[in-house]
């Protein structure tokens, strides 16, 4: 059976990097959330599946995570055994084609049993916005045509679209951030105010980079009447907040992991952002690029705390 951190290596590029920078519980924590939104995904772009299984799926699955956890806080054999039935069924009928991400589907029992071994005050926050989540993500396929494909009409759908699958992630760091260090009480309502545009960005960043990939798979994000200036701009105006959603976290006194995973994550989008308005769809960071942010960031992690962490990032 792979670890939870296996199957976020394989199913993840930039979030494999970015949540190891993280100090524990919250390290593990994000990636086990990481997880669970991409279970919900997975089933959201189904690719062979109708809009009818689709929205069947997601359904399912919200009724597996309000599954009750049990008194010991590891979840009952039955929820279990359901999980793997449930799962089983999914791969029979081909919910994805991808070996890394049908193993994720097939590990549903084990991320689910992840989730039950949380303390009571980290389940709900994960749970919550897991299912508000996966709630957002059946109101974009119920506008979809019957075979699924997903036809964005304008800027308000847009921005609805990436609040259901990056804003609520934004929410859901947010509330871990503030439950595992209490100091950053006093910065909340500049995090609160910020994390919103910080998620909506790094998915607007991925909609532009993988624009091709997802309209031959019957998705199309970006609206008709809107041009592609507009959402870049959009976009990295969302950066910027991104940014005072960083500073927030360094005058809150936030652990060095938390400025080093947010920082990796605003700065290979905004790297990403340049590529896109200098070579148009597809465009992306040069891997090797990618791995010098990295390593400077994993050293900023080893620092005690965010504004040292600053220091020695040279942001």
């Amino acid at each position: 059976m792979p670890s939870l951190y296996e199957l976020l290596s394989r199913t993840s590029r930039t979030f494999a990097l970015a949540i190891p920078l993280l100090p524990e519980p919250t390290r593990s924590t994000t990636c086990l959330s990481y997880l669970i939104f991409r279970i919900a995904d997975t089933l959201e772009d189904a690719e062979s599946w109708s809009r009818a299984a689709r929205l069947e799926a997601l359904a399912e699955w919200r009724g597996l995570l309000l599954a009750p956890a049990g008194s010991s806080s590891a979840r009952s054999i039955a929820d279990v055994a359901k999980a793997r039935t449930v799962s089983r069924r999914w791969l029979g009928r081909e919910v994805v084609r991808d070996e890394a991400y049908a193993e994720l589907i097939e590990e549903v029992p084990q991320v689910l049993s992840a989730l039950g071994r949380l303390d009571a005050g980290t389940q709900r926050i994960v749970r919550d916005h897991a299912l508000r989540s996966a709630d957002g993500m059946s109101a974009t396929l119920e506008r979809a045509d019957a075979a699924g494909n997903v036809r964005i009409e304008d800027l308000e759908g847009l921005r609805e679209y990436c609040y259901a699958v990056a804003g609520i992630v934004g929410e859901l760091l947010t509330e871990l951030f503030v439950h595992d260090c209490s100091t950053l009480a006093r910065v909340k309502e500049t995090l609160v105010e910020t994390q919103v545009a910080f998620g909506e960005g790094l998915q607007l960043v991925n909609i532009l980079k993988d624009e091709a990939q997802d309209a031959k798979e019957g998705r199309v994000y970006l609206p008709p009447g809107v041009t592609r200036s507009e959402v870049l701009e959009l976009a990295r105006e969302d950066l910027a907040q991104a940014r005072r959603y960083i500073d927030a976290l360094v005058q809150g006194g936030a652990p060095a992991g938390f400025f080093a995973f947010t920082s990796l994550s605003a700065e290979l989008a905004e790297a990403t952002l340049v590529r896109l308005e200098e070579d148009g769809p597809g465009a992306k960071v040069p891997r090797a690029e990618v791995m010098r942010m990295f390593a400077r960031y994993r050293l900023v992690a080893s620092e005690p705390a965010a504004h040292s962490a600053r220091a020695q990032s040279g942001k």
